[in-house]
């Protein structure tokens, strides 16, 4: 049996090479689509927003109208609709944050002309602490027309659902099928960010970044470790291939150097320990070269 061949069919580099295929399996099947997949819809929102930014705003019930979901290609699309505020039934969404304090944002049920009921999202309040609700105007009792963005909802956890509290029924979620049943009101998918300068917004909700994060890198990353994963079994291996090698030759050349040089033979003698001491130097190089 070949030399590698024993080295190969030990038992513990069967178990790093089995760990090696499984690191690699994760890496490219779970890691690298993971964030790969995050880069995709990150660079996808980023490119919806762009072109929301140059869009006209179209009527709410031309993107929103009969659907029980946003669609993916609405999200973020600007709108126009006229109707009322219902200011009886406003909600604070809570542990929000504004430049890095605490507020809340303020959503309000908006019955439009088209027949449907959109929840509004006014825009955020800051709160000296997360507990104290702030005061804040409400929002016009007559009718107006609005602009906002169509936003997806939120998830809502189910052991974290709506409650009243401090006169208002607060969510930590911005999600209308949860807070739609709280109110008595079915709304329509998603809910709207009001843009700057409305009528009954308050502090506006800015766009996100348009910053495609560090996704695609870890991605390429996770998938390079794949591949290094065997590569480095492999060179493990041919490193101890190499290294038996090494010793069977300085054996060999130690038990010639005993059996007494050949009589024909005008070469040095030599000894174990100048072969091993060869094999060293050509490995760490020689002193004084």
């Amino acid at each position: 049996m070949p030399n590698w061949v024993r080295v190969v069919l030990q038992p513990r580099w069967i178990a790093l090479a089995v760990a090696a295929l499984a690191f690699t399996a994760l890496c490219w099947s779970v890691l690298a689509p993971w964030q790969l997949g995050k880069n995709t819809s990150t660079s996808h929102r980023n490119q919806q927003i762009s072109d929301s930014v140059n869009a006209a705003p179209v009527p709410a019930a031309q993107l929103l109208g009969g659907r029980a979901d946003v669609p993916k290609d609405a999200e973020w699309r600007r709108v126009v609709l006229t109707g009322t505020y219902l200011g009886d039934k406003q909600t604070l969404a809570r542990l929000r944050n504004q430049d890095g304090n605490p507020a809340y944002e303020v959503l309000v049920p908006f019955a439009a002309d088209d027949g449907a009921t959109y929840l509004v999202d006014r825009g955020f309040v800051r709160t000296p602490t997360g507990g104290v609700v702030p005061e804040f105007a409400p929002p016009p009792s007559e009718p107006v027309t609005i602009q906002a963005r169509i936003r997806a909802p939120e998830k809502t956890d189910p052991s974290r659902g709506p409650r009243t509290e401090s006169g208002y029924l607060q969510v930590y979620a911005i999600d209308p099928a949860a807070i739609g049943p709280a109110l008595g009101i079915a709304f329509a998918p998603g809910y709207l960010n009001l843009a700057e300068d409305q009528p009954g917004g308050l502090g506006a909700v800015p766009l996100p970044m348009l910053d495609a994060g560090p996704y695609l890198s870890y991605g390429l990353q996770w998938l390079a470790f794949g591949i290094m994963a065997p590569l480095a079994i492999g060179y493990f291996v041919w490193s101890e291939v190499r290294r038996r090698r090494e010793d069977k030759a300085v054996y060999e050349a130690g038990t010639a150097a005993d059996a007494g040089p050949d009589p024909a033979d005008d070469a040095p003698e030599i000894t174990p320990e100048a072969a091993r001491a060869a094999r060293l130097a050509d490995r760490y190089g020689r002193k004084g070269q």
